[in-house]
Parts: C-alpha cells; sequence; structure tokens
C-alpha cells in the first residue's frame, strides 16, 4: 500500500487516498478510516477501488464536479481545489 492523502471527512473519519494491489490488480483505493472504541484507526467498509486504467476518468469527472458546484455558488473560489 502507497499512502498518498488523508482528507479530514468529520471529527471520527478520515478519507485515506492510498494505491494498492488486489489479486495481482493495480488499484487506486478511497476508504473511510474511523476511530474505534480503542482510538485507533481502522478501515470502514465505505470507500471504493477504482482500477488504475479508470483514473484519467475519474479525475476527469472530478474536475467536472468541481466546476459544476463552483459555476451553481456551492463551492467557494477561494477553497483549495
Amino acid at each position: 500500500m502507497t499512502h498518498i492523502a488523508t482528507i479530514r471527512k468529520n471529527a471520527r473519519e478520515d478519507l485515506r487516498v492510498t494505491l494498492d494491489e488486489f489479486r495481482g490488480h493495480h488499484l487506486l483505493n478511497l476508504r473511510v478510516w474511523f476511530y474505534a472504541d480503542d482510538n485507533e484507526q481502522r478501515p470502514g467498509k465505505q470507500g471504493v477501488a477504482v482500477r488504475l486504467d479508470l483514473l484519467p476518468n475519474l479525475r476527469a469527472s472530478l474536475f467536472e464536479a468541481e466546476e459544476l458546484a463552483r459555476k451553481l455558488g456551492l463551492l467557494d473560489n477561494e477553497e483549495a481545489s
């Protein structure tokens, strides 16, 4: 597993972005991690794993979603992209 980023979702959860391999397939993994009762972080069931060959399509779709959100006034232009 190669860690790329951790994005704070809320006080108890983070979204981790990693590159992983599963059964010989290289994947981009977006997984919600939570703080368990023992205060240790654990991966949750929420998330998605995408084959790396789909990454350009995912990136383009996320860019389009960001542009639309800005156009609709749902995201400030000053917010980090």
